[in-house]
């Protein structure tokens, strides 16, 4: 089932102030409808298009909402009635084909809201009509002052702009003003005949109007008359006594409501109290601290430049001893070079060393050897000389004086 958001009008579900304005305007449209062709231009839930239906020769609601176009179509059956889910802006229709047409609180709707003057110029036979409404921004927005603008808009227009802006599509635009007014009403109560209407000025102002209604053709304008629509309930003292006495009711409830606020407000008052006495010892720990923290702060500026000297006094001494670390390095590596040169003239000294006792002790080998041979040859000479010492043929040379002279040993 379809709900009220607010906007779009479902019927049962409105009060009667809101379903009369907007039914009214069905009721005027419905005058101009018997026999025609009629496009209902954002149908809404349909009711409208059932109302037209009744006189006309066939109407087409037509709605960009889905859910609306399926409630319309459950609620609303008539053989000369149907409904179709579509852009207003982009119509499913050939040109020409509507001898009427309506569009009742749509146009504030709708960002391109040019494109829907010209669709319906464009589906508007030569001889029909264009019955278009919508609230008179002058008004509307004074009324909604507390509430802000209404969400569903995207454009409103006061009477100079509505005028204009139709004028610009349509040839022929007659404005009129929908108004909630106040009468006397002489009903039969049994029996009906045709109703007569007195006004008692024709006048009316057109930007302190309610809503805004214009009737547009291709042909020139014909002198339009007023229409008043009388709702069924037309007592309409005994509505306000009702509406009074409902009043009242919501009064006291907001009474005692409002008593309640009260005690609730003196119970803020003491919580109030109770915490402005909290807050302010609250103050006084919190000034404490403040002062504790500027000291804090000032202990901390004062360490900050004990800081900075200390660093400035180690950074000096870093540098010193870093030119230390640097002579001392210079001085290692060059002592590395020149110990370095002098192992290598060392060793070069010592590999000779080694040559030259590799070269003795091969000198002190081979003197050994011959010493060896020579030592041997003297044991032979000495065994020789041993061996003619004693020999009988030597002794008696020598006693003959023969032979050579040999030492006695």
């Amino acid at each position: 089932m379809a709900e009220f958001t607010g906007e779009r009008v479902i019927p049962g579900q409105v009060d009667a102030d809101l379903w009369n304005e907007h039914i009214a305007r069905y009721a005027f449209a419905a005058r101009r409808s018997a026999g025609r062709c009629v496009l209902d231009a954002g149908c809404g839930s349909g009711y409208g298009s059932a109302l037209l239906a009744e006189s006309a020769r066939s109407v087409i609601g037509v709605d960009i909402a889905a859910e609306a176009v399926a409630y319309a179509r459950h609620q609303f059956t008539a053989p000369r009635l149907a409904f179709v889910q579509a852009s207003c802006t982009s119509l499913p229709f050939p040109d020409a084909s509507f001898d009427l047409v309506v569009a009742f609180e749509l146009i504030e709707h709708l960002a391109d809201w040019s494109g829907l003057l010209m669709e319906i110029r464009r589906v508007l036979a030569n001889e029909g009509e264009c019955v278009i409404s919508t609230p008179n921004l002058s008004y509307y927005a004074e009324s909604r002052r507390r509430s802000g603008p209404n969400p569903f808009h995207v454009h409103e227009f006061d009477s100079e702009e509505f005028s204009t802006e139709l004028g610009k599509v349509f040839p022929a635009v007659s404005l009129l003003v929908q108004n909630h007014v106040e009468g006397i009403g002489f009903q039969p109560v049994e029996g009906a005949g045709e109703p007569d209407l007195a006004l008692a000025d024709g006048r009316s102002d057109a930007a302190e109007s309610h809503f805004l209604l214009a009737i547009c053709t291709l042909a020139p304008k014909r002198p339009l008359p007023g229409f008043v629509y009388l709702p069924r309930t037309g007592n309409i003292l005994r509505e306000r006594e009702l509406h009074i006495e409902r009043l009242e009711s919501e009064l006291a409830t907001k009474d005692a409501w409002l008593e309640q606020a009260n005690q609730g407000k003196q119970d803020l008052v003491e919580m109030f109290r109770r915490q402005t006495a909290e807050l302010e010892k609250s103050n006084r720990w919190a000034e404490e601290l403040d002062a504790q923290l500027r000291a804090a702060k000032e202990r901390i500026v004062q360490l900050q430049q004990e800081l900075a000297e200390l660093q400035e006094t180690y950074e000096a001494k870093l540098r010193e001893l870093e030119e230390e670390v640097r002579n001392r390095t210079e001085w290692a590596l060059e002592t590395e070079r020149r110990l370095g040169k002098e192992l290598e003239e060392r060793c070069d000294e010592l590999a000779e060393c080694v040559r030259l006792l590799d070269r003795a002790e091969a000198t002190v080998v081979e003197r050994t050897a011959w010493a060896q041979r020579l030592d041997a040859q003297v044991r032979d000479l000495e065994a020789v000389l041993t061996a003619a010492r004693t020999s009988r043929w030597l002794r008696l040379g020598r006693r003959l004086g023969l032979g050579p002279a040999l030492g006695q040993g």
